[in-house]
């Protein structure tokens, strides 16, 4: 496929033109014109360039690329060092982060909830990031804290009573801590996020509204890999997901 193309494609699908983002989506780095082969990933950290390299793969796909607002803009250390593999092997950088969280069935945020069963209600925040919806029956905290653990391969910190009965959640993945008061202003039993601010804790204690922070990396890993296989299915492609290891 066309290197252009699949950008136009993913912009499209991903409706881009929506978004104010922190960081350009899309065609962050330009390689060879023709895509054959895929490598995606959570982010475009050296080791998924360097495994993508590996697999003589054309683009690289991921949720966390480049160009950050803010952020350092020479090309030294790390970040040269990431941009010369890619144009040493004439790599495609593909990037999506809010469209990807968004999109209504290849998102990071509705790849979760159909992992967890929930079924969606609506959404709310800035550009309609959160979601919250409901489970088919009421469940403790503990067991949705069980479910979590056993989908995403980790244990999710959880602030709240175990026994707590729960049905309304409201999630977003990765780090939207900031959206907890707008969750238990809903009057939602829980909460699902990746990260966890100092604060969230006590608001949590405080309002009875369950807090979880069941990972940044983990919570994001099936969006990009939802949207590698929708490739690899409508046009043919080769695609490898690589799930590079992070903690947080």
């Amino acid at each position: 496929m066309q290197q252009n193309a699949l950008e136009q494609y993913l912009n499209d699908l991903l409706n881009t033109c929506q978004f104010q983002d922190y960081c350009p989506n899309g065609l962050q780095v330009e390689g060879r014109a023709m895509v054959h082969t895929i490598v995606s990933g959570v982010t475009a950290s050296q080791a998924l360039l360097e495994a993508a390299v590996a697999r003589q793969a054309d683009a690289v796909l991921v949720h966390h690329g480049y160009f950050w607002r803010g952020e350092e803009m020479r090309l030294r250390g790390i970040k040269r060092h990431r941009l010369a593999t890619l144009l040493k092997h004439n790599i495609n950088l593909y990037a999506y982060h809010l469209p990807l969280d968004a999109h209504p069935e290849l998102g990071n945020n509705a790849q979760l909830g159909m992992k967890l069963h929930i079924t969606e209600d609506g959404c709310f925040g800035e550009q309609n990031l959160v979601r919250h919806g409901h489970l088919a029956e009421r469940t403790s905290l503990q067991a949705l804290n069980d479910t979590l653990e056993r989908v995403l391969g980790r244990k999710p910190l959880t602030i709240g009573d175990a026994s707590k009965p729960v049905k309304r959640i409201a999630w977003c993945t990765g780090a939207a801590q900031g959206y907890f008061e707008a969750a238990i202003a809903l009057g939602v039993d829980a909460y699902i996020t990746g990260e966890i601010s100092e604060q969230n804790v006590h608001a949590a204690r405080e309002s009875g509204i369950a807090y979880i922070a069941a990972g940044h990396h983990a919570t994001e890993r099936y969006g990009v890999q939802a949207l590698g296989e929708h490739l690899a299915h409508k046009f043919g492609i080769i695609h490898h997901f690589i799930d590079i290891d992070n903690p947080v």
